[in-house]
C-alpha cells in the first residue's frame, strides 16, 4: 500500500509511519515541522529498506492538494492539525485555516488523486461538547455539539468527509480520539498532560494541576490508537468511530499514578481552570471493536510507566 501520512512527523504520526514502514508499506509524510519533530522520524529516515519519503510543507498551502495528486496515495492518514484547545479559543480563525481549510486542501488533493481512502483524526474529547456524566462514556450517537473552536473544526471535517463521500465516492472513517498519549509527545506543549507531568516529575519541577483536578479525561495509549488507525484503512468506511478506553480518570488521580511511578513523594500545583475544556470526558469505543476489531489494551500504569522511561532515557 502506498500511504500519506499528514502530521507524520508528530508523535501519534511518526509512530504510525513506523507501525506502516514495518509492515512493508511505501510512505510519504506532510509536515511543516512546526510541531512536529525530525528526530520523530529517526527510525524512518534510517533504514535504507524503506520506501519513504518527508514533503516539509504546511498543509494550509493550497500546494499540497498539487503533491498528494503528484504522489498517488491509495490511503491517507490525516492527522496534521493545530491541536491544542486554548489556541483555539485565543485564536479561532488560526484554529480554523489549520483545521478546516488545511482538511479541505488535503480532501481536494485526495480526490484528484484518485485516493482510496481517508482516514481522518477527529477529536472525541470535544466534538461531543460537555455530555453530563450519566452519558458517560459517550457513544457515536450522542449529538455532536462543540464548545470549543477546536471541536467545531472537527466536526466541521467530518461533515466535509461525508459530503466527499456522497459527491466524490471517497472513502473515509473518522477516528474520535480520546486523550492520547506515550513516547515522543512534547513535554513543553501546551498539550498532552501526561507527557507535560513526565517531563517535569523526571526534571524536578513541580506539576500544575488546573482547576480542583477532579476533571477527567479517558487515557488512550498511542501503539493502541496506531493500531486502530491501521485497522480503518479497510474497514469502518464512512463512520465515526470512537477510540478511547471508556475509564474515566481524574487528573489527581493521573497525577498521582505518575508521581507513584516516577518515585516522586511531592503535591501538585493548584491552578485557575481553563477555558474551553470540557468538565469529564470519556468515550464508549464498542463501535469500533465490532467495525475494525479494535480493543485497547495498554493500561494507565503500563502506559504512563512506558513514557516516563522514554524520556529518562531518550530525551536530549
Amino acid at each position: 500500500m502506498r500511504a500519506l501520512v499528514t502530521g507524520g512527523a508528530g508523535f501519534i504520526g511518526s509512530t504510525l509511519v513506523d507501525r506502516l514502514l514495518a509492515e512493508g508499506h511505501e510512505v510519504d509524510v506532510v509536515d511543516d515541522l512546526t510541531s512536529g519533530s525530525m528526530r520523530n522520524l529517526a527510525d524512518a529516515r534510517g533504514n535504507p529498506e524503506h520506501v519513504f519519503q518527508l514533503h516539509r510543507v504546511d498543509i494550509r498551502d493550497a500546494s499540497v492538494a498539487d503533491l498528494i495528486e503528484r504522489r498517488k496515495p491509495e490511503v491517507i492518514f490525516h492527522l496534521a492539525a493545530q491541536i491544542d484547545v486554548r489556541i483555539s479559543v485565543a485564536d479561532p480563525v488560526l484554529d480554523a485555516m489549520i483545521n478546516v481549510i488545511g482538511s479541505l486542501n488535503v480532501l481536494e488533493g485526495a480526490r484528484r488523486a484518485g485516493t482510496r481512502k481517508v482516514v481522518f483524526a477527529s477529536s472525541g474529547g470535544t466534538i461531543y461538547g460537555a455530555p453530563d456524566g450519566d452519558d458517560l462514556p459517550v457513544k457515536e450517537s450522542y449529538p455532536q455539539a462543540p464548545i470549543s473552536p477546536y471541536g467545531v473544526a472537527k466536526k466541521v471535517v467530518g461533515d466535509y468527509l461525508h459530503a466527499y463521500r456522497t459527491l466524490h465516492e471517497l472513502e473515509y472513517t473518522a477516528l474520535a480520539l480520546s486523550n492520547v498519549y506515550g513516547p515522543r509527545q512534547d513535554p513543553h506543549g501546551e498539550a498532552g498532560v501526561v507527557a507535560i507531568f513526565a517531563g517535569r516529575l523526571l526534571s524536578g519541577e513541580p506539576c500544575t494541576i488546573f482547576g480542583d483536578g477532579a476533571q477527567t479525561r479517558d487515557y488512550v495509549y498511542v501503539d493502541d490508537v496506531v493500531d486502530a488507525f491501521v485497522r480503518a484503512s479497510d474497514k469502518g468506511g464512512g463512520l465515526v468511530l470512537n477510540i478511547g478506553t471508556g475509564v474515566e480518570t481524574s487528573v489527581n488521580e493521573l497525577y498521582n499514578t505518575m508521581a507513584r511511578v516516577a518515585g516522586v513523594d511531592r503535591s501538585a500545583t493548584m491552578a485557575e481552570a481553563r477555558a474551553g475544556e470540557v468538565p469529564r470526558s470519556s468515550l464508549d469505543a464498542s463501535r469500533a471493536e465490532i467495525q475494525l476489531g479494535w480493543k485497547p489494551w495498554t493500561d494507565l500504569p503500563t502506559g504512563t510507566a512506558a513514557v516516563l522511561e522514554f524520556f529518562r532515557t531518550k530525551q536530549p
